[in-house]
């Protein structure tokens, strides 16, 4: 996940004393629908009155972000906790909706690695996740460090970070049980990369263990920091993809399931927004070409429909291998990749032929209406 669209995410020091492991208390504990549909939320709209409409079409909220300072879990911005209390307020008209907060992001990723550090600092850290479950009232935690291993946005990482990623997940995994008190089941999820990289530098067999959920983000494959265009949350591989490797959602799900992550805890990720560049070449309508200018960047779903489609010059194209939409404007060789309600209800097939368990988008301001019941609607 990002702060800005960016690109998400057993120690088995099991405490050598222990003689007997503890098994997680994770099947059959949530009174889950049939397919889940999650929204990241950053922000709360101007237009409050519309969330509470889009509220009934969703399962669960992940209020992104909260931020981690000397090794504890903490509000990101002031007004978060008033923002918290308003989300709180859907559960009005939809009372199984289940809120979670995100901790970390592209942008809030750079102390994961020394907080999980230690068993001192695990301690310290699963704790505060917990402080602040109880402050706030929430269902759950998610964790999306992008990303235990690697770099991501220039974050420090270390090759320990593997062992501590799981350790932490069964650490807060033993602390939300605990207050739950085989009363209430709290919720642990994480945000993953939709990279063989990503599972390269996690034990995701073992993690997923202590999870309830898992969504993929599945998209930013591409994007304008890149020289050369790209579908950025494309179904299956393009015919005019020639990169050597070749991204796509589904390949991304079928190596998190090699990876010993069973299909009804994957969540497949969504964007409601779109990434864009000019100055592109105009072979296949600019589809995976080179550009002559630098620039570019993103695009709400809501912006694309309302002031591009099949306007100022945007041409509308569909990649039938990929199944996904894109723009092009041969006046300065702008293309832009995107989600349309198409290609979500293809998606939401796969969702249901995969046996996974949904579908989670970024983020819940970017739609015009479109994509949401795109969703909801087909995922029953």
């Amino acid at each position: 996940m990002q702060n800005n669209l960016g690109l998400l995410l057993l120690f088995s020091l099991s405490f050598s004393f222990c003689t007997v492991k503890k098994e997680p208390t994770i099947a059959n504990e949530e009174p889950a629908k049939k397919y889940r549909t999650i929204a990241y939320v950053n922000r709360i709209a101007d237009n409050w009155g519309e969330d509470f409409e889009k509220a009934k079409q969703i399962t669960h909220i992940n209020f992104a972000f909260a931020n981690i300072k000397d090794g504890r879990m903490v509000e990101g911005k002031p007004e978060d906790g008033a923002t918290i209390q308003k989300l709180q307020q859907l559960k009005k008209v939809n009372p199984e909706l289940k809120i979670l907060v995100s901790v970390g992001g592209w942008t809030w990723s750079k102390n994961f690695s020394d907080a999980v550090l230690t068993p001192e600092s695990r301690e310290i850290f699963a704790q505060s996740a917990l402080d602040f479950l109880k402050k706030h009232q929430l269902d759950g935690i998610d964790l999306d460090w992008e990303y235990p291993g690697l770099p991501g946005n220039g974050n420090p990482h270390r090759p320990e970070d593997k062992e501590n990623f799981t350790a932490i997940l069964q650490l807060i995994r033993e602390k939300l049980d605990a207050y739950g008190n085989g009363q209430t089941h709290y919720l642990l999820t994480i945000a993953t990369g939709a990279s063989k990289a990503y599972l390269e530098h996690t034990n995701m067999a073992e993690a997923q263990k202590y999870l309830d959920f898992i969504n993929i983000m599945t998209y930013d494959f591409h994007g304008a920091g890149e020289d050369k265009t790209g579908h950025h949350a494309n179904l299956f591989v393009s015919e005019y993809d020639d990169n050597s490797v070749a991204l796509c959602a589904a390949t991304a799900v079928q190596q998190h399931l090699a990876a010993g992550i069973p299909a009804d805890k994957l969540v497949l990720g969504v964007p409601f927004y779109g990434r864009w560049w000019h100055g592109v070449e105009s072979v296949n309508n600019g589809c995976y070409q080179s550009r002559t200018i630098k620039g570019g960047g993103a695009y709400t779903y809501q912006f694309i429909a309302d002031s591009l489609l099949n306007q100022n010059g945007f041409q509308y194209h569909w990649d039938e291998s990929a199944k996904a939409p894109y723009l092009w404007r041969p006046s300065d060789g702008q293309f832009v990749t995107y989600e349309n309600p198409t290609s979500l209800k293809i998606k939401v097939d796969f969702v249901k032929a995969k046996g996974l368990s949904g579908v989670m988008f970024w983020e819940f301001n970017g739609d015009n209406g479109a994509l949401l019941p795109a969703i909801s609607e087909y995922l029953r």
